[in-house]
Formats: structure tokens, C-alpha cells, sequence
């Protein structure tokens, strides 16, 4: 019977370090990460921007840009001009986070460097500025940038 008490005695003893050791080990234990709960998708901020006019004017309306980093943003492009532009700002697409571009049934995802858009063309393009900066946007057809078809685009800390 003594025997049964100390083996008892043992075990009940072992049985509270270990409760301890677990009690310890969740108190001083960094929290581990719960997932937070779905929410609603952000709807990115819209800005439209025209290559060129119906007059044929060459020229980006409007021809200056500001966007926050880390904000999501749509950038609607559309083509109201007779001839073909592009909308090329290599090193703004450098500093951007590209969801998607979508023109049409055409939805193309990864780095974007220049957008070429045909006569009526649009294009949406749903990027988050991520590099503060001043990037110089153009359209590289010759005579285009000469002609004034060049613009600025800002990425300001939010």
C-alpha cells in the first residue's frame, strides 16, 4: 500500500509540473496570430485619364496625376482620337503594385511598363502606388512627345 501511495504521490506531483509548464508556457508565450475575419473588398479609387480628344489634340487630359501609396486605384484609360497612343511611364509602373490591366474580354496580370491604345480603346488598369516619387508619363509615337503628349505623375506618402 505504501508503495501504491508514493507511486501516486509521484505521479500526481509530475502531473502538476506539467500543468505548470503549460500554464507558464501560455502566459509568457507570445500570442499566436488569429486570422481576422473576412471584410468587405476595398473599392479602388477611379481616375480617368483620355489620350488625346476628338480634336485630335495631342495631349493627355488631364496631364498631371497625384496618387497615395498604398491606396488602390482604377485607372480608366480610353482612346477618343482618330490615331493610336500610348500611355508609357516605365518608371511609375516600376514603383506600382499591379493587380490587373483589363481591356475588353482581356485581362493580362504582372509587370506593365506601357499601355497602347487604338482608336475608341479602354483600358482599366487597378494598381497601389508602393515608391513616393515624380515619374514622367509620354507617348513615344514620334512627334507625339514633341507635340506636348507628356505628362507627371506623383506618388505622395498617404
Amino acid at each position: 500500500m505504501i508503495q501504491f501511495v508514493s507511486f501516486t504521490y509521484k505521479w500526481l506531483q509530475r502531473g502538476w509540473m506539467i500543468f505548470l509548464l503549460i500554464l507558464c508556457l501560455n502566459i509568457f508565450a507570445p500570442a499566436t496570430a488569429v486570422a481576422a475575419p473576412p471584410t468587405a473588398p476595398v473599392t479602388p479609387i477611379k481616375v480617368k485619364v483620355s489620350l488625346g480628344n476628338e480634336a485630335n489634340e495631342l495631349k493627355f487630359f488631364p496631364n498631371h496625376l497625384e496618387f497615395l501609396a498604398g491606396k488602390i486605384y482604377k485607372l480608366v484609360l480610353d482612346n477618343p482620337s482618330p490615331q493610336k497612343h500610348y500611355f508609357t511611364a516605365k518608371d511609375f509602373a516600376d514603383a506600382v503594385w499591379t493587380q490587373k490591366v483589363q481591356a475588353g474580354k482581356v485581362e493580362v496580370k504582372g509587370a506593365i511598363h506601357e499601355l497602347e491604345l487604338l482608336p475608341e480603346g479602354v483600358a482599366e488598369w487597378v494598381f497601389v502606388p508602393m515608391k513616393r516619387g515624380n515619374y514622367t508619363l509620354r507617348c513615344p509615337i514620334p512627334g507625339h512627345t514633341e507635340a506636348g503628349m507628356t505628362g507627371t505623375i506623383a506618388i505622395a506618402p498617404q
